[in-house]
């Protein structure tokens, strides 16, 4: 069975992309809601949502991973990474644009898409992890 120390790399994204999600959430609650249009906070709180999503669904491909010490999981786990990155960080931008006076996070715009592809990816490459072998 593989070791925590081996998953050390993706146990430290792991946390930290926990901790943030918790900081970001706060954030949109607490600091962003009485500056942003009741769109632009739904649009936050989007991201928020599947940030948070795919981050218990990164801990159970490390956990499946260290069960089963297939590295498929690990793709599902990096394709989530990017999913949060692109999807969840281009909503973060994009919903803050009336805010921070940054007409450039409008490009962002069709990244969010993308990010969304990655997590779609992501849960489909589950498949692979658990299809028998020929």
């Amino acid at each position: 069975m593989t070791s925590l120390i081996e998953s050390r790399k993706e146990l430290t994204v792991l946390a930290v992309t926990g901790a943030l999600v918790v900081a970001l959430g706060a954030f949109g609650a607490h600091g962003l809601k009485p500056l942003l249009s009741e769109t632009a906070l739904h649009t936050y709180q989007t991201g928020v949502q599947y940030h948070f999503y795919h981050v218990l669904a990164m801990g159970l491909m490390v956990l499946f991973y260290l069960q089963s010490e297939n590295k498929t999981f690990l793709h599902s786990f990096y394709l989530f990474t990017g999913g949060i990155l692109a999807f969840s960080g281009s909503l973060y931008l994009l919903s803050t644009v009336e805010i921070s006076g940054i007409s450039s996070f409008r490009l962002l715009g069709p990244i969010t898409p993308l990010g969304g592809l990655l997590f779609i990816l992501g849960w489909l490459n589950i498949v692979r992890c658990i299809m028998p072998k020929r």
